[in-house]
């Protein structure tokens, strides 16, 4: 029962970061998060949505950092797991990233965050047959739109039927 009550502490505390976040106010939530993690650093939702903020403005080496120090506190946490696979694909550590996606998916086989990073990180390596059978996978998950288009387009570069925008630039040359 006292962990319960701490973790509700936790995540209350961590709040109004994450809804700054779901607002689009990426600056104003890492303000606050700031300040929550100053007044209780062992709280990993404020440290998970750090890491999260950190990420949609550029700072992935920073935003690492705040995903491992959530699994530090929290090694089962999956949200700072993917996080952190994803500030590694970010950083261009594609095979740290697929690491991490691997143990995502050894946790839950079908985790459309684990497939979408994975297919991304062959993709990066030029690993057409890997990045193909991930990318299906996480459309057959049916998510957003938004990103179901974009891994449909890069399943049909994957497979010959697109051209990536670089590559008809360079055609034209």
């Amino acid at each position: 029962m006292e962990d319960d009550d701490r973790d509700r502490k936790l995540w209350a505390a961590a709040e109004e970061g994450a809804e700054l976040m779901s607002e689009g106010e990426y600056q104003a939530a890492i303000d606050e998060l700031t300040r929550v993690i100053a007044e209780d650093d062992e709280n990993h939702y404020a440290l998970f949505f750090m890491g999260s903020a950190l990420l949609e403005v550029g700072e992935s080496a920073r935003a690492l950092k705040a995903f491992v120090s959530a699994l530090q506190l929290e090694p089962e946490y999956p949200g700072a797991l993917i996080g952190a696979g994803w500030a590694l694909h970010s950083l261009g550590r594609y095979r740290e990233a697929l690491r991490v996606g691997k143990q995502v998916l050894a946790r839950k086989k079908d985790d459309p965050d684990a497939l979408y990073l994975m297919g991304l990180c062959h993709y990066a390596q030029d690993d057409k047959a890997a990045a193909l059978g991930y990318l299906q996978r996480f459309v057959d998950t049916r998510p957003e739109i938004e990103v179901a288009m974009e891994a449909d387009a890069i399943i049909q570069i994957l497979r010959g039927q697109a051209v990536r925008m670089d590559e008809e630039d360079d055609q034209e040359d």
